[in-house]
């Protein structure tokens, strides 16, 4: 291993042996992560737990099917080869000489690193902490419906999916990174300061196709949408004159503005109390596919900011498919939070999410 590599990733040499789980970084209140196989039971209830057939090294490490992923996390990190390492695994504020951080670069379809997960780099073993790990991220009731979206957009759950490793699992600052197309995920032992998810992310889906119809037939996020119209449906003439926006912005423009935008569509702090209620529950639904860790940083990212009352929601005349007045493309944008939901010609969604808008995207 080249001496150059080492003061890019450092890493460590000697696999160390470990018996039980490691600290993964200091406890924020807004996040709460399950290190211990005593907590089994918490986290399955919790809905955390993980699934499927669970590799010996796992369970040798002291680490039960319930544990979080982050806890596998480490014990993936553990099991790799040098070799391994050195094409998956960086430095925590690694710089990629064309990419810049890599660590928190989002795009609608990129790979992180060059290793397929279903490819002969990763052992059996491997392959199945990392999708242990996935399962751990989604929601269960979610899991049918993200490998629905990747058999159609990717050809299934790890065919053309890459993952890395940033820092050091079991230390102050790392994150498991899965990306593909339609797909940008996090798992980030709540390293990433002030930021929800880990950093920013991305889902889409193009369903039946590039080019959807104006009901999006299969598209496993276009209720995502419904949810949205219903807001708009509940809107009167003056309101949908505020919320209607004639173009639709740069789609991966999610950059954080701050308190002082500038933000386009109709505030929420305008709506009633009714109105508000309803935007409330489409929040719920977007959120509905992330595990119940990862929702409560966003609520608190979110109430740091002045919660939804310091938000607009846009709706984008641009991109209507079908002229039907139903919007395929439509954002919840304030201070540092921001849901950009592309609907035309086929769904792509950016996320991010902070507790200051400080945080650059990259």
């Amino acid at each position: 291993m080249s001496d150059l590599f080492r003061r890019n990733h450092r890493l460590p040499c000697v696999v160390p042996a470990t018996n039980g789980l490691a600290e993964s970084g200091p406890a924020l209140p807004r996040r709460e992560f399950l290190q211990s196989t005593g907590r089994s039971a918490a986290a399955l209830a919790a809905g955390v737990g993980l699934v499927g057939s669970w590799p010996a090294r796992v369970v040798s490490a002291g680490v039960s099917p319930a544990a979080a992923p982050e806890s596998v996390v480490k014990v993936l990190f553990e099991s790799l080869t040098p070799a391994q390492r050195e094409s998956i695994c960086f430095d925590w504020d690694y710089q990629d000489p064309s990419r810049g951080l890599l660590r928190t670069r989002v795009e609608n379809n990129w790979h992180v690193t060059k290793p397929t997960i279903n490819s002969d780099f990763f052992s059996n073993d491997q392959r199945r902490m990392i999708r242990d790990i996935f399962e751990g991220i989604i929601q269960p009731e979610w899991h049918a419906r993200i490998d629905q979206q990747l058999q159609d957009d990717a050809g299934g759950f790890g065919n053309h999916q890459n993952i890395a490793i940033f820092g050091t699992p079991g230390d102050a600052s790392f994150q498991f990174v899965m990306t593909g197309r339609h797909m940008t995920l996090r798992c980030d032992g709540n390293s990433a300061e002030h930021v929800a998810f880990g950093g920013p992310i991305f889902y889409g889906h193009a369903g039946q196709g590039f080019n959807e119809k104006p009901d999006h037939p299969g598209n496993v996020f276009w209720p995502q949408a419904i949810a949205a119209n219903q807001v708009f449906g509940m809107l009167d003439g003056r309101q949908r004159a505020m919320a209607l926006v004639p173009k639709r912005p740069r789609e991966s423009d999610v950059g954080l503005r701050g308190p002082d935008g500038p933000f386009a569509g109709i505030p929420i702090s305008e709506l009633s109390a009714d109105q508000q209620e309803l935007v409330q529950k489409t929040l719920q639904v977007l959120l509905e596919p992330y595990r119940q860790s990862d929702r409560d940083e966003v609520a608190a990212c979110l109430q740091s900011q002045g919660g939804l009352a310091a938000c607009r929601m846009a709706f984008y005349q641009e991109g209507d498919l079908g002229d039907d007045q139903v919007w395929d493309n439509w954002r919840l944008e304030g201070p540092a939070f921001v849901w950009h939901f592309r609907g035309a010609p086929h769904v792509h969604v950016w996320v991010h999410v902070a507790d200051n808008p400080t945080v650059k995207l990259n």
